[in-house]
């Protein structure tokens, strides 16, 4: 079991290098939130599922069926995905030629020397690190003690938990492809820049994520308790416009390896907060001790939302320019020298939002 949680590690940091030579910079909320969204596509599924084959098959069966998922992925994977445009044989040249102009003003190889020191001492580095750790504090609670909560407090049966404890991801799911759409908008529409767009959605999310988590430790009936955790879970998709994309805007020749760091981070709650839930919670009945699982997940957010509010930027960092001072999309908007590609590659996008 761990060694495959291990292997499972590489996904995220993966997924953000292969953006970084794929996604232009008015496209990338869209294209990384799609992918991400998959993710919570399968917890839905597998959380009744899970349900479903340990009541009918044993639990077990859990790990056969998922395991060849995993192996059936992999193949795909290998086969469709490719690590540059330049490296698709099946790309059009209208699209090579929009991809390549897009990136031009952005070196998107990584240098053969990593500026680890830089990224320790980067303010936000470590924005995008802590709210990255309190969206999974709340994500893996849910994930680990919904079922038994709803089991123990709320009197679900089994199966009838697996399915009501995947509603939640079903709304994030949902939720987050309307967050890439929106945040891609202010930017091509000129609203908010990309500082802007990032701060106002992570911070807006976990604001409402402390409400609702609030909410469910004391609206104790099935249908108020089920609301307010999906809302909680559900709004959560908007801070992944956020902090999640946040690596491409401030380095995207580093984003997969600042993903990878900020993940090995954010992949503590999901040790920490069952081990410290068993502690808080010794009668899995008892609601008072449940609602202190829910307090400190709702400090956990707000903390996470002061923090990226104060030191998270969309801007290029200074150590993440290689050789020819590069300027981000936002810093020539505000000079009033745009891109040419902003004029023209971004033209259909821009009517598309109208």
């Amino acid at each position: 079991m761990m060694w495959w949680l291990n292997f499972q590690g590489v996904t995220y940091p993966c997924m953000h290098a292969v953006w970084g030579k794929w996604a232009p910079p008015l496209e990338r909320s869209r294209l990384a939130t799609i992918a991400f969204s998959g993710s919570y596509f399968g917890t839905v599924v597998s959380m009744p599922l899970c349900s479903y084959l340990a009541a009918s098959l044993g639990w077990p069966s859990i790990f056969y069926c998922f395991g060849t998922v995993g192996l059936i992925w992999c193949v795909i994977w290998t086969i469709v995905v490719k690590d540059s445009p330049h490296e698709d044989p099946k790309i059009s040249e209208s699209e090579l030629r929009y991809i390549t102009e897009c990136l031009k003003d952005t070196d998107t190889n990584k240098p053969a020397k990593i500026p680890w020191k830089s990224f320790v001492t980067s303010m936000p580095v470590w924005a995008i690190t802590v709210s990255h750790f309190s969206e999974n504090w709340g994500f893996y609670t849910l994930l680990t003690q919904l079922p038994k909560y709803m089991k123990n407090v709320l009197n679900f049966e089994l199966k009838d938990t697996g399915f009501m404890s995947a509603l939640p991801y079903l709304a994030m799911c949902i939720m987050t492809q309307f967050s890439g759409q929106f945040a891609d908008w202010f930017l091509v529409k000129g609203i908010l820049n990309t500082t802007q767009v990032r701060k106002v959605f992570n911070c807006s999310a976990f604001i409402a994520q402390t409400v609702f988590m609030m909410a469910a430790a004391y609206w104790l009936s099935p249908v108020g308790t089920t609301f307010c955790l999906t809302m909680a879970v559900g709004l959560g998709a908007f801070a992944w416009a956020g902090f999640s994309i946040n690596h491409l805007d401030i380095a995207p020749q580093y984003a997969g390896i600042l993903m990878g760091f900020g993940n090995t981070f954010a992949t503590l709650p999901g040790i920490v907060s069952p081990i410290l839930t068993g502690y808080m919670v010794t009668d899995e009945t008892n609601v008072v001790e449940w609602r202190i699982v829910f307090y400190v997940s709702s400090g956990i957010y707000l903390v996470g939302a002061v923090f990226y509010g104060t030191f998270a930027s969309g801007e290029l960092q200074p150590w993440a320019v290689e050789t020819v001072p590069l300027k981000s999309y936002d810093s020539r908007r505000r000079n009033d020298e745009p891109p040419s590609y902003v004029n023209k590659s971004f033209q259909q996008s821009d009517e598309a939002y109208s």
